[in-house]
Parts: C-alpha cells; structure tokens; sequence
C-alpha cells in the first residue's frame, strides 16, 4: 500500500456527511444545496448534439495529445480571451486536452515533484482539496498560503519566507478564488513570475472560474497573459488549466485542457501517455464547438449575475457577505462557528452550505476558512431565493422555517 494514501485528509463533504449524522433535516421542507460547485445550469443543446453525433468513433483509441483541430480550436481561444501574441502557443506543443481539469491538477504534481529533495508544494489556504492530496502522493509537504479579508483574499506572497521559497517546486494559484472569487491582479501574477524565476518553481494557475465573472464587468487575467506582458511568450515556469465545467455548464463531459511552458507541456504529454486518461472522440468534438462559441457562455454569466442580485438583496441585510469579483460561491461570515452554523442551518431550515474551516487547514492555530460558509448559487434562480430567504428567516429569529 502507498504509504502516501495515510497523509490524505477527509474530503469536505465526507465531513459535511458527519456533522449531519446524528441530527435531522425538518419534515415537509425540502432540501436545497449549496454546498456543491456542480453547474446545474442547461447544457446548451449544440454541445449535446455534437456528443451524440459523434458517438461513432468510439470503434478507435483517441490520441493522449488529443486532436489537431482540437488543440488548434483551445489555443485560438486562448490567445483571443487573453491577447497573447498570434503564435505564441504552439498548438502542437504547448496544449494538451484532459479530461477534467481536477485529473489534471492532480496529475501535474506527480508528474514535476521531485521527491527527493525535500519537496514544497505552495497553495492557497482556503483551497481546492486536490492541491493538498497531488501534494501528499507526490510526496511533497504543502505550504499554505492564507487567503484572508485584510489580503482581499489573495495570496500575500511578501509574507512567504525566502527558505520556503527556496524549496518550494509547484505553486498552486486559483484566480478567480475558490471559495472567496479574489482575482489576483496582473501585477500580483507578474510579481509570482518573478519569483518563480529567481527560485526555480512551476506555477499551475487553476483558471476554471475564469470565465463566470459580473455580467458586463471585465474579464479576469489570467497567468500567460502577465506572462506575456512580460515579454515571456515562452511562457517559462508557467501552466494554465482551463475548464468547460464552469464556463459551458457542462461538468459531465470532463473536458478542459492545460496549456504553457513548451517543455513542461511535454513531460506532462509524456506522463498522461502512461497514465492512459485520452480524451474520448465524441468529447472532442463536442469541446471544439463549445471553446468557439461565447454567446453560451455570456448567457451563462447573466443568469449567475442576476441570481447573485437577487440573493445579496435578501442576504446582505442580515450576513456579513458581498459579490465576488468572479466564480459563483458566496463567502459569507458566519454570526458565531461555521460548522454549527451549517448544522443548525440544514435542521431548522433545510438548506446546506458548507463549512469554511473544512475548505482550510490551520496555520500556526489560525483557520482562515473559520468563521466563513460558502454557498454555491449553482441551482435555479427560485432555489437560490428561496434558500437565501430560509438563511435570512434563520438569522433573524433562529426558529424553524416553514
């Protein structure tokens, strides 16, 4: 057995499961969750249709590197969405289709750490719990960077001490946050660059909420396009991952890809070809029409901007919460602790957010995600309302709901 396997930590929900084990939701009232990011918006039809045409091709083995038109379809999109250079990214080698980008965060890790020297892995604290566990089976110790309101939830890379620096080999970045939605500004990127530079680490910037962001506000950056700015168009040190999930309302088809540094792309080509993870033909396809299309996409962003309207007008009276700059959870402060918030939340009202100290490890006895649920506007616009209005009716009197 791996011995690594004993380092992991419980996921947040197998602990949401526990917190609920002994208590009862109210009879009559039905459940709403918001403790799940699982886009729960219609999958457009186009992207449907484009799977079940192409289910013909099942009779071959797809290719690990995916598609020529694929890859060239990904890098297009790339360099339009972030104004890169016009053949800066080479499709050929500098873009590989996965299948979902959570194999792949994952998978990065085992394919860069050297194990043998001592190995740190940086990440954010609040985090994505796939971070931690790449970090562990890649045998590396994991150095949380807290994320917290008086660094407006970005990462405050001036408190890192040079020696962590100095051993660290990958840094995990999520920009739009995961749970908080802080976008690290290009200057933010471009001082991370920099230090990857002097120290010799890799950046895997995880971009999946990159592209849900307040209807008519501008879009986030993105690493390569500081990169860029920097006049790195060999994009050094640097990898994206990129998600259909979020941005296409489409988490079933676990599509996204990674795209960067020309020579970590294909060790990273060469490790998946192992690995045996080949995106499925019809899935290709499917990805192709959707990276081409944006009115989808610029629909989706509406629907969340009116849910998060509609849900901070009935929250923002009675809970310390506001709108992210991008993504679509709620950071909201809890009046008291976060996991009996939740828990007594789920019996009297039958709503389910999640805890935010389950999100977060402590860090010299201080729990960043302590105090704090996230709440996922992911369902329809009626359930997100009436949850907020149950949450509200919570807070206000404490009583059961009906």
């Amino acid at each position: 057995m791996n011995p690594d396997l004993a380092r992991l930590q419980p996921y947040p929900f197998e602990r949401l499961a526990k917190l609920f084990a002994d208590s009862t939701a109210p009879a009559g009232l039905r459940e709403i969750a918001l403790s799940i990011g699982e886009p729960r918006h219609a999958t457009p039809g186009f992207i449907t249709e484009e799977v079940i045409t192409h289910l013909h091709g099942l009779s071959s083995y797809p290719l690990t590197r995916g598609s020529d038109a694929l890859r060239n379809t990904i890098a297009s999109w790339l360099t339009a969405r972030f104004q890169l250079p016009q053949g800066s990214i080479n499709p050929a080698s500098m873009v590989l289709p996965v299948s979902g980008t959570r194999e792949a965060l994952f998978a990065i890790a085992q394919c860069l750490i050297d194990r043998t020297q001592r190995p740190l892995v940086a990440m954010p604290n609040p985090f994505y719990q796939i971070y931690e566990g790449a970090a562990l089976l890649a045998g590396a110790e994991p150095y949380f960077l807290n994320t917290t309101r008086s660094s407006g939830y970005r990462p405050d890379l001036d408190a890192v001490p040079t020696e962590v620096w100095q051993r660290c080999q990958l840094v995990y970045i999520c920009s739009p946050g995961n749970p908080t939605g802080a976008v690290m500004p290009l200057q933010q990127l471009q001082q991370l660059i920099r230090l990857a530079d002097a120290h010799d680490f890799v950046i895997a910037a995880d971009e999946c909420y990159s592209e849900i962001y307040p209807h008519g506000a501008s879009a986030p950056a993105g690493l390569l396009q500081a990169a860029a700015l920097m006049g790195r168009t060999d994009y050094a040190r640097c990898l994206v991952f990129h998600s259909l999930s979020k941005r296409s309302s489409v988490p079933g088809l676990r599509s996204g890809f990674v795209a960067g540094d020309e020579r970590l792309m294909q060790a990273f080509l060469r490790y998946r070809t192992y690995h045996g993870c080949a995106m499925p033909p019809a899935t290709q396809a499917a990805s192709l029409v959707a990276w081409r299309d944006e009115t989808h996409v610029a629909e989706n962003r509406r629907l969340y901007s009116e849910k998060f309207a509609a849900v901070l007008d009935i929250l923002a009276p009675v809970l310390d919460v506001a709108q992210p700059e991008a993504g679509f959870y709620l950071w909201a402060r809890t009046p008291g602790d976060d996991a009996v918030f939740a828990r007594s939340l789920r019996a009297q009202a039958n709503v389910i957010v999640l805890p935010g100290s389950y999100l977060s490890r402590p860090v010299n006895a201080f729990n960043p995600g302590q105090g704090y649920v996230r709440m996922a506007l992911v369902a329809p616009p009626e359930d997100c309302v009436e949850a907020a209005t149950r949450i509200r009716a919570y807070i206000q009197g404490g009583q059961r709901v009906s």
